[in-house]
């Protein structure tokens, strides 16, 4: 059964032991004398022990924290990446019992051979090898007993904690922590349920089919569940190990690594999220092997390309664009310093520009981006978290795998051929027909809507509003509409001439085509101008 993890289940009453004993962590650690306000906060190095004594979900959630850049200082957050999830193994009675009350059948009868000692053991799982009676070898990853209710009942405290602590020191909301805790539980619940790992790597394995020299193992599913999972055995050996012994082969595996992170997000919108050496093999025939899909991020349509558009402003040096695009990505409200956040876009965009192409780390550039928008009140999605942490997991190991690699060309020449694509005859077809689509729709429905909305408001449904002349309202409503689905069939027309003109092909059919597309917008904008003039020409003349 997976796990569902719910904050606002957990009782005080159930919380209150846990509650005492966490308290008496955080004195121990000096943490309550210094929200009172004394001078001296527990060091980077007390903060990671407490987390580490306080058991599995306070280190994962320091595990989170360290994601958490805007929130804490860079001593503290380099101490929490320090934080291991490596426990003492369980025993084979209890990896027996929940396998077998997890598949419903003796262990011996599910596979030929399996090993007692485990490959590796974490926090949440443990990796078994084992061979299936049909001779196939698996890695079997099956959960710790007892985690819902552990869980469960830390997080309750963690809510109970989070709240008293604000409600006492109030400079803590500015933190927005019970906004981290929710969306800690929720990682939970993702990372505890293996058939959401499960049908994460089926994903993976269709939208990395075209890259070569990459293999991610597949799932056997009639031996996986909620709590246990088995895949397909990958014999080979970490990156790092084996970049010591063939470092000539490592620009080749960093440029599969880099193809693979970048398709995965722009084309298809999903990441792997911990892409470090201990997740990465090289199989013998020189592939490389993706592991370990618990942790992954998604991301939809809109944020994607808004994120495109963020890249495209950072490299042209358009802070105001930049800006913009960023803001699309988050939840924005009335309280964002737009001015201040701009100012400080600047700087980072210019910080980014001034340095040496070698030295700049996209990871940094999305972790500025993060730091400014809290500072002028922008509330991040955690997608933006995890995808910084994972750009700078991933840079990191480049660097250890050959410090010499020049990674950011690597990068260039994935998104040049990622572009490439984006503007291919086939996705602009795709493109135009879902925009067509989409007008007809606009276009079909606002007649009905708009009768729907005058309904209303003559049957008093919007409240105490009083509005005269609502027939002639109405009209006016039905012009606009018919102007505003010209101007987005003329802007259709636009943009995709433009699309075309500057796409990075050699061959001149685009440029010849999108030149075409632009004439044919210009000529449509013009007439839907003059449309509109003609039209509040008349009435101007009706109403004199």
């Amino acid at each position: 059964m997976a796990l569902m993890i719910d904050p606002e289940k957990g009782s005080l009453l159930q919380a209150a032991p846990r509650l005492m004993q966490i308290l008496r962590v955080l004195a121990r650690y000096k943490f309550l004398g210094a929200l009172r306000g004394k001078r001296h906060w527990p060091t980077p190095k007390e903060v990671r022990e407490t987390f580490e004594e306080l058991g599995l979900t306070f280190l994962k959630f320091g595990q989170v924290l360290a994601m958490r850049r805007d929130l804490l200082p860079d001593a503290y957050i380099d101490e929490l990446e320090l934080l291991h999830d490596q426990l003492p193994a369980l025993g084979i009675d209890a990896v027996r019992a929940t396998i077998e009350a997890e598949l419903g059948a003796p262990l011996s009868e599910l596979f030929a051979s399996f090993s007692e000692t485990p490959l590796a053991a974490a926090t949440i799982a443990q990796v078994h090898e084992a061979t299936m009676k049909d001779g196939r070898h698996v890695a079997v990853k099956v959960q710790r007993p007892g985690l819902e209710a552990m869980i469960s009942t830390d997080i309750a405290a963690l809510k109970y904690l989070v709240a008293l602590g604000e409600r006492l020191f109030p400079r803590l909301r500015a933190l927005d922590l019970p906004v981290v805790v929710h969306e800690f539980a929720n990682s939970l619940n993702r990372e505890t349920d293996f058939s959401h790992e499960a049908r994460s790597i089926v994903l993976f394995r269709t939208a990395l089919a075209d890259v070569p020299d990459l293999w991610v193992p597949d799932v056997v599913a009639e031996c996986s569940g909620e709590t246990v999972l088995t895949l397909e055995f990958s014999a080979g050996e970490r990156v790092d190990l084996y970049a010591k012994q063939h470092p000539e082969a490592m620009p080749k595996a960093i440029k599969t690594l880099v193809r693979l992170m970048l398709q995965t997000i722009f084309e298809e919108g999903l990441f792997h999220a911990d892409p470090h050496p201990g997740n990465v093999f090289v199989l013998p025939d020189g592939r490389l092997s993706l592991l370990d899909f618990g942790m992954t991020g998604e991301l939809d349509e809109p944020m994607r390309e808004s994120l495109t558009r963020l890249l495209e402003a950072v490299v042209k040096g358009d802070a105001r664009a930049a800006t913009e695009a960023y803001l699309e990505m988050v939840s924005a409200s009335e309280k964002v310093n737009r001015a201040g956040l701009l100012v400080d876009i600047k700087a980072v965009i210019y910080e980014i520009h001034r340095s040496d192409l070698a030295d700049v780390s996209v990871g940094d550039a999305f972790d500025s981006l993060l730091r400014a928008g809290s500072r002028h009140g922008v509330h991040n999605p955690p997608e933006f978290f995890l995808l910084t942490r994972t750009f700078v997991i991933l840079e990191s190991m480049i660097r250890q795998l050959d410090p010499d690699h020049d990674y950011l060309k690597s990068f260039r020449e994935e998104i040049s051929r990622l572009t490439e694509k984006h503007f291919s005859a086939e996705r602009i077809k795709e493109k135009t027909t879902k925009l067509a689509r989409d007008l007809e729709r606009l276009i079909s429905d606002a007649p009905s809507d708009t009768r729907r909305l005058l309904r209303r408001v003559a049957e008093g449904n919007l409240g105490r509003l009083q509005v005269p002349a609502v027939e002639a309202l109405g009209g006016s409503i039905n012009r606009n509409l018919k102007r505003l689905t010209d101007a987005i069939a003329a802007a259709a027309l636009l943009i995709g001439g433009s699309m075309l003109v500057s796409a990075p092909a050699d061959t001149g059919w685009h440029h010849y085509f999108g030149e075409a597309l632009v004439a044919a917008g210009v000529i449509a904008t013009f007439l839907v101008g003059i449309a509109a003039l003609r039209s509040d020409q008349g009435r101007g003349r009706g109403r004199r």
